[in-house]
């Protein structure tokens, strides 16, 4: 197959991330049949698997660059992608080119009947990642979580380290006991004598947390932690903390106190998987080198344009904590924001902090769960914030560029299906 005939097959099955993943009988009964019929490519490498509400993409790029500044060759699958859809499959930080994607889909497509079912398009992704890492031989697999943990797709790898960054409140109801339901979900993707890494620190999730097969438990705030971090140019200087001792004096070049945290999940998980401890220098090496699009991503300057897919609570809160301590502005923030259905809007545009926005643009991710621009405008228009819709997202940032002085900040957020059309909109100028 070429790229537009498999990207034509992908979009013939059920896509479980445009439905907010709601599904009925959830197994892996499916997907390991795929992968069985494929020779169980999962198996061929070794794999650290992560999970976690918020955080798993940035914990995936960082534990990439770590390995690759080991010297070993790195297979990283993440969802879901900004711009294009090879983002999600890459080797040594590139991501598979057009060809590979469509030959790698299309072999999918040629067991499809003999498998004897009809996958999903996350799981022949999935499949396809697992394929193709095999096809190139990588030394290791990062492999991220879809949902939750137990039923996504990628469980049907057996990893050597499995990673939980955290656990919050995203695709749920906010009901009843929540944090344990979520809590024992993830931890299902922890195995038989893998190396558990948790990040998460509720001590009430604490007996969940301990009830897994692994060999060996590390804990954040116990076992290893970030133990000091001030701001930089451009991110943070940190000293990271883990069972084999400290390393100081690390430039992390991204913003957000919270990176500083995923930062101390990515190294335990890359020395747990060594079972040794990194050179001091390698470690540097390597988060110097991390990127994470779209996740408080300075795009522009006069005005400042940052990127920032804050698409639950806790990334909203997050984003506005960010902008509070590590920005000061001579001018006032304009926000571009769209949601998907499933949040509440005014819960989010307040944990968002756009009550202290001077300026809000409302768009229409193009998504079919999403929140029309008409209505969240009416819901920021009530709580005092001066608003207007406009329903694509181009236009939403043309509007802001357009209202916002050399000194604002304009902040685009609320969901991937935003900041990815803005970023691509933004990239296509830089290439003019």
């Amino acid at each position: 197959m070429n790229l537009t005939a498999a990207l034509r097959y992908l979009d013939q099955h059920t896509n479980l991330e445009a439905t907010a993943g709601k599904a009925e009988g959830l197994s892996l009964d499916r997907m390991r049949s795929l992968v069985s019929v494929l020779g169980d490519p999962q198996r061929a490498y070794p794999v650290i698997h992560i999970t976690g509400t918020n955080g798993k993409g940035s914990v995936a790029r960082m534990i990439s660059e770590l390995l690759a500044a080991s010297g070993l060759s790195v297979g990283t699958y993440t969802s879901p992608h900004l711009e294009r859809i090879n983002e999600r499959i890459s080797w040594n930080g590139e991501p598979i080119p057009d060809d590979e994607l469509g030959r790698v889909i299309g072999s999918i497509a040629e067991v499809e009947d003999l498998a004897g079912v009809t996958p999903s398009y996350f799981e022949i992704l999935t499949a396809a990642a697992f394929a193709w890492f095999a096809d190139v031989a990588v030394d290791v697999a990062v492999v991220e979580v879809g949902m939750l943990g137990r039923w996504d797709a990628t469980n049907v790898a057996d990893a050597t380290v499995a990673v939980l960054t955290n656990v919050g409140r995203d695709h749920t109801d906010g009901v009843g006991a929540w944090r344990e339901a979520i809590a024992g979900e993830k931890v299902g993707i922890v195995k038989d004598g893998a190396t558990f890494v948790c990040g998460e620190t509720d001590a009430e999730l604490r007996a969940i947390l301990d009830d897994t097969p692994a060999a060996a438990t590390l804990r954040r705030g116990v076992d290893f932690d970030c133990e000091q971090s001030r701001l930089a140019l451009g991110g943070h200087q940190v000293s990271l903390r883990t069972t084999s001792g400290v390393v100081d004096e690390v430039y992390l070049p991204l913003h957000g106190e919270h990176q500083t945290d995923n930062a101390a999940v990515a190294l335990a998980a890359v020395e747990a998987f060594f079972d040794r401890r990194l050179d001091d220098e390698v470690v540097r090496e390597g988060f110097a080198r991390v990127t994470s699009p779209g996740r408080f991503e300075i795009v522009r300057r006069d005005p400042t344009i940052v990127l920032d897919a804050a698409h639950n609570v806790d990334g909203a809160r997050a984003c506005a904590a960010t902008l509070r301590e590590e920005f000061t502005l001579a001018g006032t923030i304009v926000i571009v924001v769209g949601f998907l259905g499933g949040r509440d809007p005014q819960e989010m545009l307040e944990a968002i902090g756009a009550v202290d926005a001077g300026f809000l643009v409302a768009c229409t991710p193009d998504s079919p769960r999403a929140v029309p621009a008409p209505e969240l405008a009416a819901v920021a228009t009530s709580l005092g914030i001066v608003a207007e819709s406009v329903p694509s997202v181009s236009d939403a940032l043309a509007r802001a560029r357009s209202v916002a002085g050399p000194d604002d900040l304009i902040l685009v957020t609320g969901s991937l299906y935003v900041v990815g059309p803005a970023r691509a909109d933004l990239v296509r100028e830089d290439d003019e």
